[in-house]
């Protein structure tokens, strides 16, 4: 594989059911983007292996659709169908970015498929609020190879991007985008996954 991804979506008391559908159906979209479809034929390999979870307190990352090979188009489309039939259930509860990170580490150490990349995609719209401190955990993912990237959703806090590039992303070439609210998602997703995947 040129990359394997685990997306992990905020699910916490923060997010709303209305907000985790945005965030849901935002990743349905950009799977159906020909943007990404030419970006995944356009790596080496021309393969990636994607994984999307839940999370919001210590040790709740929860899987809505396990390790998936994308190896054309046509499994981009079947995967954003999977995603729109995920039943995202807003979980409530604390934002634990720091255990989010070192369990997202795990599932990497999980995936069935060798990758020349790993990384950790994480949407949230809040801070860390519980659990590891971010720090510690994104330590850990670099000292196991693997990259963590932020999107933000600033509809609470305005002050996230920079919380996130000093607390939360990792690798050298890891990035935050953000989006002002939850209209402005699908395209920040987009434009993010785009961005990983090449």
């Amino acid at each position: 594989m040129d990359l394997a991804l685990v997306m992990a979506v905020d699910s916490s008391a923060s997010i709303s059911k209305v907000m985790l559908d945005f965030q849901l159906r935002g990743h349905a979209a950009a799977f159906r983007d020909k943007a990404v479809h030419q970006a995944l034929a356009g790596g080496p390999k021309g393969k990636v292996a994607v994984q999307l979870a839940l999370f919001s307190g210590p040790g709740t990352l929860t899987t809505l659709v396990p390790w998936t090979l994308l190896a054309g188009t046509q499994d981009a489309l079947a995967l954003a169908d999977r995603i729109d039939e995920a039943p995202g259930v807003a979980m409530g509860g604390n934002t634990a970015l720091g255990d989010c990170i070192v369990q997202a580490v795990r599932q990497l150490d999980t995936c069935p498929y060798s990758a020349d990349r790993r990384t950790i995609d994480l949407v949230s719209n809040g801070f860390n609020n519980g659990g590891i401190d971010p720090r510690s955990a994104r330590a850990h993912a670099q000292a196991a190879g693997v990259g963590v990237n932020g999107l933000v959703i600033l509809d609470e806090y305005d002050w996230l991007e920079p919380y996130y590039r000093e607390n939360v992303v990792a690798g050298e070439d890891a990035f935050v985008i953000t989006a002002a609210n939850r209209h402005a998602f699908a395209d920040a997703f987009l434009s993010k996954l785009v961005r990983e995947v090449v």
